[in-house]
């Protein structure tokens, strides 16, 4: 059964202060994922000694990486990876609008890659929304159109994940969810789904929306002292099928 991962990777450094990439891939690699989206992820910075996370993480796993740089500073890099062991090709990476009032704000963006999965053609959407409620309504609003989920070629089974820094009562989540239908409501069963702060989450802020081909099997957070220990945020998730249907 395929397994998606949504993980807030915190550039690497855990709670701990400690910068570690081969402890990102080591407890992502306990989960056996097939597909994982990451977001905060440095590349070539000064502050993370210019490694590739992405690359470094994909190549533990064994995987398959695309990267976004949200963030661009010189050859310095900071974004959001998809990484999987199925066939793969990048549709589409972009970045996300900000508050046309509310200028100095984190530049934020968005991932597409289709992967294929037992002969089925997937569509999977990592992003990372901004802090404030009226830049991230702008963003969903964004991405719940025709430049993303309402794309030509957005169609069939499709996945949506990542932070989105909003809770399932804002607005952002409603807008989403008139979309794609949030897995958690989808589960045959209900388990604990916080995922910041990682310690003691109180906060269900990473979320997983899904089309109706998408069969959800489970979503659940590990709480396992290694991951409270590793990022600030718990990874999200989800055991999934695709149901039968035209390919």
């Amino acid at each position: 059964m395929p397994r998606i991962v949504t993980y807030n990777v915190h550039r690497c450094v855990g709670n701990d202060r400690r910068l570690d990439v081969a402890r990102i891939a080591d407890v992502l690699a306990t989960l056996e994922p097939d597909i994982v989206a990451l977001q905060e992820l440095d590349v070539g910075r000064a502050r993370t000694n210019h490694v590739d996370q992405a690359h470094e993480i994909a190549e533990r796993l064994r995987m398959a990486s695309h990267f976004h740089p949200a963030l661009r500073v010189e050859e310095e890099l900071y974004g959001d990876a998809i990484l999987t062991a199925y066939p793969e090709t990048l549709i589409q990476t972009g970045p996300l609008p900000g508050h046309p009032r509310i200028a100095q704000l984190e530049p934020r963006g968005a991932l597409w890659i289709e992967v294929e999965i037992e002969g089925r053609k997937v569509q999977v959407i990592n992003t990372h929304l901004g802090l404030v409620p009226k830049e991230q309504q702008v963003q969903a609003g964004f991405l719940a159109g025709p430049s993303w989920l309402a794309h030509p070629r957005c169609t069939g089974p499709r996945i949506l994940l990542g932070d989105f820094n909003a809770t399932a009562t804002s607005i952002v989540y409603r807008t989403l969810s008139a979309k794609l239908e949030p897995a958690r409501r989808l589960a045959p069963r209900r388990s604990p789904t916080a995922t910041f702060p990682s310690p003691l989450p109180v906060l269900r802020i990473d979320h997983i929306f899904v089309s109706p081909e998408v069969v959800v099997e489970d979503v659940f957070v590990p709480f396992d002292p290694a991951w409270r220990v590793a990022s600030d945020h718990l990874p999200l998730v989800m055991d999934f099928r695709i149901a039968a249907g035209p390919g």
